[in-house]
């Protein structure tokens, strides 16, 4: 049987996510597996997801998937070549998935490759050096490289983290096979509507309000419904902006993907500025983008460290299964690289890092809450309670 492991946020689950999970199944047989890492309750571009993990993860089981895991809190909010490294790098120690499968605008798996293999030359890392000394973005500086060595540069977000994870298939030598589904509707952070729509359309459409039943499965929605989201953003915002204007410089200047002084301007505009996205604004310069600067924001407020994604996440934390998840979780038990945990606390037994990263994003969970309409579901230590969703 063939096991896709497919690297997520389902911020929220979708119509795009279902169509991507049907393409896997179209192409691999009816009867393929799909195990997800998903991330956690921060996201890659530096903001709170709009629904608690375990929701999320509940609303992909119903949506389709058998399995999902948790994407630790340093690898969630790191640039892509982390946030890659660390996702692709679960699905290998899984000791289960065959196939590495993700959505791409130009679903051109010999061109993304190609890219990617450009990219570990370390002629190609010498020249990405090199323009940087020119004071540009690091973006900017690979586009530059990859069209020296006259190999074309993606500039697509979906082709982007496509070749981050076959860098990272690369790098690790993983026995996955590639399998990229072109992407179909809005293009990303579109805000038009669509069949298949943006999330970020969708996130705008449940703040106000608004009905998204045209766009995500009944199922999963039904799932989302059921949990105690949304988050509120404002609230966790002012959560966020107040821890961060009590902390000295020296926390920003430990916060994962700090360089050259950069600390100071974030520091700086994090003590002046009235809203997450306005430090954003302050801070963010040609070479440092916004993105950057949220996620060093919260990384500060959250208390990362810049080692803490230095190597594989030290586990795979299951969130939620199926029946057939369950079957997988059994063989993952067996032959898995890395310990699997279903209950919190036995994260004690794996020594003091893996103790760290849980407990950093149990925080961040614990924060996330206090955008929580219920008064009850703001209780802390959630995380340190919740176990796996599993239906049958």
């Amino acid at each position: 049987m063939n096991i896709c492991g497919i690297v997520c946020e389902y911020n929220p689950f979708h119509s795009g996510h279902r169509h991507l999970i049907d393409e896997c199944r179209r192409a691999l047989g009816a009867d393929s597996a799909v195990l997800c890492v998903m991330s956690g309750d921060f996201v890659q571009r530096g903001e709170s997801a709009l629904f608690p993990k375990h929701d999320r993860a509940r609303a992909a089981v119903a949506g389709g998937a058998d399995l999902v895991l948790e994407l630790p809190l340093p690898w969630c909010m790191a640039p892509a070549e982390t946030f890659a490294r660390g996702a692709v790098g679960m699905l290998g120690a899984s000791g289960v998935v065959t196939h590495l499968c993700f959505g791409s605008e130009s679903g051109d798996l010999p061109l993304l490759r190609e890219t990617a293999r450009t990219l570990l030359r370390p002629e190609t890392d010498a020249r990405i050096r090199s323009e940087l000394e020119t004071g540009c973005s690091y973006a900017a500086a690979r586009q530059r490289a990859l069209e020296a060595a006259g190999c074309a540069a993606p500039t697509q977000p979906n082709d982007i983290l496509a070749v981050e994870y076959l860098k990272a298939l690369e790098l690790q030598a993983l026995p996955l096979a590639p399998f990229a589904v072109a992407r179909r509707g809005a293009r990303h952070d579109a805000p038009e509507e669509d069949a298949f729509p943006s999330a970020s359309f969708l996130r705008a459409r449940l703040r106000a309000g608004e009905s998204v039943d045209r766009w995500v499965p009944e199922a999963a929605l039904a799932a989302l419904r059921s949990g105690d989201g949304p988050v509120d953003a404002g609230a966790v915002e002012t959560a966020l902006l107040s821890r961060l204007r009590f902390l000295p410089e020296a926390a920003f200047a430990a916060a994962p993907d700090v360089s050259e002084g950069l600390e100071k301007r974030v520091f700086a505009a994090a003590h002046t500025e009235p809203t997450l996205e306005a430090v954003a604004a302050a801070a963010s310069t040609k070479r440092y983008p916004r993105a950057r600067i949220r996620r060093i924001a919260l990384g500060a407020a959250l208390g990362l460290r810049a080692d803490d994604s230095a190597q594989t996440p030290p586990y795979l934390r299951v969130l939620a299964a199926n029946a057939r998840g369950l079957s997988l979780l059994r063989e993952m038990e067996a032959r898995a690289a890395l310990p699997v945990l279903t209950k919190p606390a036995h994260v004690r037994r794996l020594g003091a890092r893996a103790e760290r990263i849980f407990s950093l994003g149990a925080a961040a969970a614990d924060l996330c809450a206090l955008g929580l309409d219920d008064p009850a579901a703001r209780r802390g230590d959630r995380d340190w309670r919740a176990g796996p969703s599993l239906a049958e």
